[in-house]
């Protein structure tokens, strides 16, 4: 396991508007917006035979919650090539589903102001339970035309060979 490294020049705390997505390998274009990763473990409460006015707590199942990408619309496929592993109309009986290759692991990666890679997540075995081609169209508004996907996922963490870099200082150029 990677050591830590504390930076004593770090005060403010990481900002969440510099961030990179990637899966296959490579990174998707254009994301710009990402759920939160949130996990829950259920409460399995028990209690002793002999002691009626207490119960006990213990940790039971985690649930991990779906994440939800965000995109402009461009002519970018990935977001619906994708979904069309879980469902794709019209494609015949017996070959709606690609069961083979519709699970993606993805990373998640966050940058400072100075585009350092600071931490990254891994999520494990994504699949698309939900996919929206196109936001609503209105001829009054002055907006970006978004597509989303919503990823089912079974688990993640963070990635902790990411270390800590050391944070770049702006040096006044000689006169």
């Amino acid at each position: 396991m990677a050591q830590f490294s504390v930076n004593a020049q770090r005060f403010d705390p990481y900002k969440n508007f510099k961030f990179r997505v990637k899966w296959d390998g490579r990174y998707v274009a254009g994301v710009s917006k990402v759920g939160a990763l949130k996990r829950t473990t259920e409460v399995v409460k028990h209690r002793d035979g002999g002691d009626p006015s207490s119960s006990r707590k213990s940790p039971g199942r985690t649930e991990y919650e779906a994440i939800t990408l965000e995109r402009g619309v461009t002519h970018d496929k990935e977001f619906e090539q994708w979904a069309n592993k879980v469902w794709n109309f019209g494609s015949g009986l017996g070959s709606e589903v690609s069961l083979r290759d519709f699970r993606k692991n993805i990373i998640l990666e966050l940058y400072n102001e100075a585009g350092q890679l600071v931490l990254a997540y891994k999520i494990y075995r994504c699949w698309v339970s939900e996919y929206q081609s196109m936001s609503d169209f209105d001829a009054n508004a002055n907006a970006v035309v978004i597509q989303h996907i919503k990823l089912e996922n079974e688990g993640w963490e963070r990635d902790y060979e990411v270390a800590e870099p050391s944070e770049p200082s702006y040096v006044e150029p000689p006169a």
